[in-house]
């Protein structure tokens, strides 16, 4: 199986503040703890060690086997859970949306980063056990954003009135997604097996969060995957403190936005991904997830009538901490304070807000983890491969934005020279000339040389343009071949992963893309994978 890799920073797709995490610039050290490299898990190790509590582990698995007791799970799954409860067991996680049939290609990547690098570690460090973790973000409440995928170059939605916590949200109306998605996948074995496990997630269990824990569970269950979905009254108990610091003394409001400050003095270019509100947790009942806010020395849950004083709020969180929902702030904390979490596996934009976290955690006195981007994948087929060579169209020119792809190759291809650089640069030397004569004569004159010099240089570029155009006629049905088959690997004109769906891919690979990529993932290998299945 070929394969290749492409630094982050060749590829154009991810942005200055990651790449300059990958490069350890000094200026974004105090952003973070500890550099994802095999030797710092060590001292992770021994931070976490003393901060989890025995308590806490058997919470933990407790809470896991109850979430677990209507799931068929495999020996290493049920093993790693029984695991948690020992103090040499750590937890490698990663967290995504309950996007409908997994969402995009890079939900694989996620967990198949996380489940490698528990192995890695594992080799390295024996007398310790690590555990894969898949958070799931049942407490969203964003169902725009979760309740389609794309296959085929076609969006196949699920269309529904939703409000609360998208984890609680009934899989009703999911017939008709299914219809129309196995009318799409055709015939043979491989789309037999989707059908199945579309039908099964999504109709035969009562909420979407059952329906994705059962999903990731079938496709990762024989690695040893551990599921959590923290949307339980057990688990929030362990985060009482915390909730109770975030209600009354706005502490993340303040650790969070003086981060930012400091974060956007570092670089104009780093965009800061998440503002923090003066109480950054929600409020949850059947079909609400509210913000809390204080206003006129009282809390209230917005667009409902609910309120308390402060003794009320306080007796609240202690008898319903299940109530109170952490937003995109707060949802870190509470994930490292339930879990005995060495490093945090996320892509580019989600690395991007843990930055502005760490002074959060130190006010919480909570560990900050490793924090680890994801692996990122292009995956060929040996079809396309063929296609590629035949064109020589390597795998950096596939990462070219489109025109830049296309007046590339047309320049490789023609027959002719299409690249006026050397004479633009010949013009200027011819210019010097004459900028050294109007100086000698009379310097008023170097104006006009200037005038002439850039009227002449954009002539130059005019031509050249108007002859790429004319190769690009001439060479059409090439062309054509050339951006159809980037526009396969690169759907909508963006990564392979951030747009496709698993299931495009397994038609074609079956049960053995997921083992695929896990024999060719390399968590901490920091480039770009291409693989060719």
């Amino acid at each position: 199986m070929p394969t290749d890799c492409i630094p982050f920073k060749n590829t154009g797709y991810f942005s200055k503040l990651i790449c300059d995490y990958l490069a350890e610039s000094e200026a974004l050290k105090p952003f973070y703890n500890m550099f994802p490299k095999l030797q710092n898990f060590e001292a992770q190790i021994q931070a976490k060690q003393q901060e989890f509590t025995n308590q806490s582990r058997k919470v933990l698995v407790n809470a896991l086997q109850q979430q677990y007791q209507v799931f068929e799970t495999s020996e290493l799954t049920d093993t790693n859970i029984a695991l948690l409860a020992d103090a040499k067991t750590f937890t490698i996680t990663t967290g995504h949306q309950l996007n409908l049939f997994t969402g995009p290609l890079y939900f694989l990547h996620k967990i198949i980063s996380t489940i490698n690098l528990t192995k890695q570690l594992k080799l390295e460090n024996p007398e310790y056990n690590f555990v894969p973790i898949y958070w799931m973000a049942s407490e969203d409440h964003d169902f725009e954003e979760i309740n389609y995928f794309n296959f085929k170059g076609k969006k196949i939605r699920w269309n529904k009135d939703a409000s609360g916590a998208v984890g609680e949200l009934d899989t009703n109306g999911l017939q008709e997604v299914f219809e129309t998605f196995s009318k799409e996948l055709g015939i043979g074995n491989n789309a037999k097996q989707l059908r199945q496990l579309f039908e099964t997630a999504y109709l035969k269990h009562s909420n979407l969060a059952e329906a994705t824990l059962y999903l990731a569970n079938a496709l990762f269950t024989e690695h040893g995957l551990v599921i959590i979905d923290a949307n339980t009254k057990v688990l929030k108990q362990l985060f009482i403190p915390q909730i109770k610091t975030e209600l009354f003394n706005n502490t993340s409001f303040d650790a969070v936005t003086k981060t930012s400050k400091q974060l956007s003095l570092v670089s104009d270019s780093y965009n800061i991904q998440v503002n923090p509100r003066e109480i950054n947790l929600f409020y949850i009942t059947k079909g609400i997830r509210e913000r809390i806010v204080f206003e006129n020395d009282t809390y209230k849950v917005l667009n409902t009538t609910l309120t308390w004083n402060k003794a009320e709020l306080e007796d609240e969180v202690e008898n319903f901490p299940e109530r109170f929902s952490p937003n995109v702030i707060m949802r870190p904390l509470y994930q490292e304070v339930i879990l005995p979490n060495l490093c945090y596996i996320g892509g580019g934009g989600e690395l991007a807000y843990w930055f502005q976290l760490k002074a959060n955690f130190e006010a919480n006195n909570v560990v900050f983890p490793i924090l680890l981007l994801r692996n990122s994948v292009l995956i060929k087929t040996k079809q396309q491969a063929q296609k590629l060579e035949k064109l020589n169209i390597s795998n950096q020119d596939l990462f070219l934005k489109r025109d830049s792809f296309i007046n590339k190759k047309v320049r490789e291809i023609s027959n002719i020279d299409i690249d006026f650089s050397e004479q633009i640069q010949h013009l200027k030397t011819q210019f010097k000339d004459l900028y050294d004569l109007a100086n000698l004569t009379d310097k008023s004159f170097v104006g006009a040389v200037a005038s002439q010099e850039k009227k002449q240089i954009k002539g130059l570029q005019h031509l050249e343009k108007r002859l790429l155009t004319a190769q690009k006629r001439k060479l059409k049905d090439q062309v054509q071949r050339m951006t159809d088959l980037q526009y396969q690997l690169f759907p909508n004109y963006s990564l392979q992963e951030r747009n496709t769906n698993f299931s495009e891919l397994y038609l074609e690979f079956g049960d053995q893309l997921i083992p695929q990529l896990i024999k060719n993932l390399k968590p901490l290998q920091g480039e770009f994978l291409i693989v060719e299945l």
